[in-house]
């Protein structure tokens, strides 16, 4: 982002591998893994992985987002589309795996524009705090049905 930006970050541990919990991230593209009730209008999050998804594409949706950049099991990068950005400013997210011994760590990280209004600025700081709520919920959905997957799945990930 070429703008002066803030960020927020956000992180959480993941006892599977970082190849299942991508997988999880992908699902991204159809469901928000928050509170379903806010972010899905009602709809359930799948609870298990969804089978035939399309392949990620640069451009792609990605919750508000479009896919801008990502590589398997490493990130997966959004921005927000250009409609949005021009009424919110610009925002871009970055869900990135980090191998551990044990699993992965799941980072992720928002970027939004800093300039503006001073409306602007308060609506950033109420945003802020509302990710704080919505994206703990997610990623620890996300950690829940990863670490299952990776329990009743074991065998098959390592072959």
């Amino acid at each position: 982002m070429a703008a002066p930006t803030e960020g927020w970050t956000r992180a959480i541990d993941v006892s599977a591998p970082a190849g299942l919990v991508f997988r999880w991230l992908q699902q991204l593209t159809i469901a928000p893994y928050s509170y379903d009730w806010i972010d899905f209008r009602g709809r359930k999050s799948p609870h298990t992985l969804v089978e035939g998804l399309p392949e990620l594409a640069v451009g792609q949706p990605l919750l508000v987002f479009e896919i801008a950049d990502f590589e398997p099991d490493t990130h997966l990068t959004g921005v927000l589309p250009p409609q949005l950005a021009e009424q919110h400013g610009q925002m871009a997210v970055s869900y990135t795996l980090r191998p551990l011994d044990s699993g992965c760590r799941l980072v992720v990280k928002v970027v939004v524009e800093a300039k503006g209004s001073l409306a602007q600025r308060l609506r950033r700081r109420f945003l802020a705090w509302g990710d704080v709520v919505m994206m703990r919920k997610q990623l620890l959905t996300l950690k829940k049905l990863a670490e299952r997957d990776g329990v009743t799945n074991l065998p098959e990930q390592h072959t």
